[in-house]
């Protein structure tokens, strides 16, 4: 087990798209037939994690917000990025890395879009161009709180 930040882009975005701008290295893709189509790129060494890119169609996905609500969203169809750094290593030196990357890939989509912690924490949504950060303690104990997404 470790820690994992999805990123998921609402629409039918080819994956190697988004691919290339989280991990412009080189990514390998999935060969097992009946699943999904997915690609992955072990980054740990570099950037402190792995990451995998799919796509999906008729998505749900929740989290916490703020305040404790459930938020919900159903996009139809959606990529997802997964960010997965090991528990034994140290968060702090991947974190930037990783929100370097989420930037990178909100200003080459136009896309609404959401961060979440684990599958239970909300951690930046974007709907209709609007970037809101949540959680702002997270984004300062990492330092990333000034980062900006545009």
């Amino acid at each position: 087990m470790g820690i994992e930040y999805r990123l998921t882009l609402a629409g039918d975005i080819p994956l190697e798209q988004v691919a290339s701008v989280v991990a412009p290295e080189g990514v390998e893709e999935s060969a097992l037939p009946g699943y999904p189509r997915l690609l992955s790129g072990g980054l740990e060494d570099e950037l402190g994690y792995t990451v995998t890119v799919s796509g999906g169609s008729h998505g749900y996905f929740d989290a916490e917000d703020d305040d404790g609500t459930q938020w919900e969203w159903e996009p139809d169809a959606y990529v997802n990025v997964v960010f997965h750094m090991s528990k034994n290593d140290q968060p702090e030196a991947a974190i930037p890395t990783m929100v370097s990357a989420v930037g990178r890939v909100l200003a080459s989509q136009a896309e609404d879009a959401a961060l979440v912690l684990n599958g239970n924490w909300l951690l930046l949504t974007r709907v209709a161009g609007t970037v809101h950060k949540h959680r702002p303690s997270w984004w300062d104990n990492y330092g990333v709180g000034d980062t900006i997404f545009e």
